[in-house]
């Protein structure tokens, strides 16, 4: 007899929708200010959402906007997560960036330290 509710957290909501791997990542990330629903800034991880609300969260390097099409009543496998949402802007693929290799004249293969702190910064530029 379990029926769905009208409203749920949006710290639950998130991650139900596996979004975040933890609700309490959800509810930091939500407490923190960087979560709208329906284009209004929240902060409370309590807040509630239903049906039809939109959502703009930042989600790694990608700004998320979901519209809410079912709240779940648990957290499933990730084709019934993906089924309480519609992505109104899905993200875009990634650029694969070739990072040239270090040439070295000299030693063995490892990199020294001096290396290893080229290929992050080679690595960080890629990136951005």
């Amino acid at each position: 007899m379990s029926e769905t509710p009208d409203k749920l957290r949006i710290d639950k909501w998130l991650w139900h929708a596996r979004f975040f791997k933890t609700r309490t990542l959800a509810a930091r990330e939500v407490g923190a200010g960087h979560c709208r629903v329906n284009s209004q800034p929240i902060a409370k991880p309590a807040y509630a959402v239903s049906i039809g609300d939109v959502l703009t969260f930042r989600k790694d390097r990608h700004i998320r906007v979901i519209k809410i099409v079912a709240l779940g009543t648990r957290r499933g496998p990730a084709p019934e997560a993906q089924a309480l949402y519609e992505d109104l802007d899905p993200p875009k693929p990634r650029e694969e960036t070739e990072i040239p290799p270090i040439r070295r004249l000299e030693g063995n293969a490892r990199p020294t330290k001096k290396d290893r702190r080229k290929l992050d910064l080679d690595r960080r530029g890629a990136l951005e």
